[in-house]
């Protein structure tokens, strides 16, 4: 078998330009999405992101500092549908160590779902004096209940 050469195929200049002229330049432009308004983030709460590691411990250390907490003040630690929330209060159980970061006992963790390893959004609160985290399933229940995402069958995008 001989190998037949390959002739380049290169556009006529007169056939390119008749092509251009019948072309409006509204026809090539590609429709812009609308852009939605994002809500702004109330001025009031600083945001971060902890790991929850094997003893419970989460620390961010710019996020827990915000809050001018002290090595040696007492908390009292709560938890609810997810969410466990530290306030300082002289009563409090659990005393602040020396590095700023925030130990959740177990029967809290168990009862918020955490477990060791998760991320959990920390969210301070400075005109409360406290500190919220929030397990990645309330997160994600909060995204699905207000994103305007088009979730599909089974939360899928």
């Amino acid at each position: 078998m001989t190998a037949q050469p390959i002739a380049p195929v290169i556009p006529s200049l007169a056939r390119s330009a008749v092509r251009r002229r019948g072309r409006t330049d509204a026809a090539r432009r590609l429709p812009l999405a609308c852009v939605l308004d994002v809500p702004a983030a109330a001025d009031d709460v600083l945001y971060g992101f902890g790991r929850i590691d094997v003893s419970g411990r989460v620390a961010d250390r710019s996020i827990i500092s915000m809050l001018g907490w002290r090595p040696g003040d007492r908390l009292t630690l709560t938890a609810a549908a997810g969410v466990v929330i530290a306030r300082r209060d002289p009563d409090g159980m659990v005393t602040m160590p020396t590095k700023p970061y925030i130990a959740i006992p177990a029967s809290l963790r168990h009862r918020c779902g955490l477990r060791p390893g998760d991320r959990v959004l920390l969210a301070v609160f400075p005109g409360e004096d406290a500190l919220a985290a929030y397990s990645p399933a309330v997160v994600d229940q909060a995204l699905r209940a207000s994103a305007p995402l088009p979730y599909g069958e089974g939360g899928r995008l």
